[in-house]
């Protein structure tokens, strides 16, 4: 240094990445509930989900401006609501806003920090992938992937629905829209997504009662149709396609017409 003259190298990754990590280890978690989220800002930052039995570390994710925290945190908690063997009351839930982002991967840095992968059994897992992908309607569930772990729930109510008949193809959209996990149906081309194929339009399905299952609305759907349409449950989701004669080794048959 010489006078009038100095100069400064700062570690604002590492800087950033320790303040993160006092932040996150002295803080209380909470219990992933539609009330606490209330208090959650949709802003980008970093989240940390843990067993709120165990106390394990399970899940160490990013939100970023575009989808930010609130957004991400209530999508897991919906996604968990539609599985098995556990519920949202089981995950608590630490997040931190972060008003600038560095020019670093802040989700693989805290990764790294807390003991990489092999440490935290949902990163990597399958659990934060939004749409699976039709590829993945044929591909075998490796059994420490996640939706093999928690598979979606058919038995259930997740859906409200108008009492009296109603055309399959108003009863499956709404059905999609409600769903906290995906539901695929054929569309007439891959572009069409609000359009309908003429057996949804022209079947029509007479619902008993509002807080009819999933799996009883799927039936009774695709028994409205003509020969050919099946419904099929695979561990992350449901696909309903006509004269498709693809195997699915991880899938399971709900119904057939």
């Amino acid at each position: 240094m010489s006078d009038g003259y100095a100069e400064l190298e700062f570690d604002l990754p590492r800087a950033l990445l320790r303040d993160i990590v006092a932040l996150l280890d002295g803080m209380n978690s909470a219990e992933l509930t539609a009330l606490n989220l209330t208090r959650v800002s949709d802003a980008p930052g970093v989240y940390a989900l843990s067993s709120s039995v165990t106390g394990e570390l399970l899940y160490i994710g990013k939100a970023e401006s575009s989808k930010g925290l609130l957004n991400r945190l209530t999508r897991h908690m919906r996604k968990l609501d539609g599985r098995q063997y556990i519920s949202p009351g089981d995950i608590h839930f630490k997040a931190i806003r972060i008003f600038v982002f560095a020019a670093m991967d802040l989700e693989a840095a805290l990764i790294s920090h807390y003991g990489g992968e092999g440490k935290l059994p949902w990163n990597h897992s399958g659990f934060g992938s939004n749409d699976p992908g039709q590829q993945r309607d044929t591909t075998t569930y490796k059994p420490d992937h996640f939706d093999t772990q928690h598979p979606i729930r058919l038995d259930h109510c997740f859906v409200e629905f108008k009492v009296g008949k109603q055309s399959v193809a108003d009863v499956m959209q709404h059905l999609k829209d409600g769903l906290p996990f995906l539901l695929r149906f054929q569309r007439p081309n891959a572009t069409s997504r609000n359009s309908f194929e003429p057996d949804f339009e022209a079947g029509e399905v007479d619902i008993p009662r509002p807080d009819i299952t999933t799996r009883e609305v799927l039936e009774r759907c695709i028994a409205a149709l003509p020969s050919g349409w099946h419904a099929t449950a695979l561990p992350s989701h449901v696909i309903c396609y006509k004269n498709d004669d693809r195997r699915f080794p991880s899938g399971t048959l709900i119904t057939r017409s």
